[in-house]
């Protein structure tokens, strides 16, 4: 399989995320965000967005499965990041959710890209 305009747009969005994550790290803010809560907000907002992007017209297989899954997981990790933003944890949480965000671009990727062959077998009548 052949990656698509799709997989170019979900991987914008996740660029944009990472970006002022980075810049987070080395300057303490960039512009929008000022603390683990901005950052956490940002990436929920985009990545539930690139999820989407990524995800649609694909088929709920296995790796589908796995994919949302690990999404879902991710999601949670922000929702608990952007909850316990003001904790001694948070940016570790943040670091957390950032990573799980890579994983979840990660398995899409690898499965537009066509680099996994775990699909569900047809079916088959006796």
């Amino acid at each position: 399989m052949r990656l698509k305009l799709k997989d170019l747009v979900g991987t914008v969005l996740v660029i944009a995320i990472g970006v002022p994550y980075v810049g987070y790290l080395v300057n303490g803010e960039m512009p929008f965000v000022q603390d683990p809560r901005g950052m956490s907000g940002i990436g929920l907002v985009l990545g539930t967005v690139a999820f989407l992007v990524l995800r649609s017209g694909d088929a709920f297989d296995r790796v589908g499965k796995v994919g949302t899954g690990v999404a879902a997981v991710s999601l949670v990790l922000g929702l608990v990041a952007l909850a316990l933003a003001e904790a001694a944890v948070a940016e570790v949480l943040l670091a957390v959710f950032m990573g799980s965000i890579l994983v979840v671009w990660l398995l899409e990727i690898v499965d537009h890209a066509g680099l996994v062959h775990a699909h569900d077998a047809p079916a088959t009548h006796a």
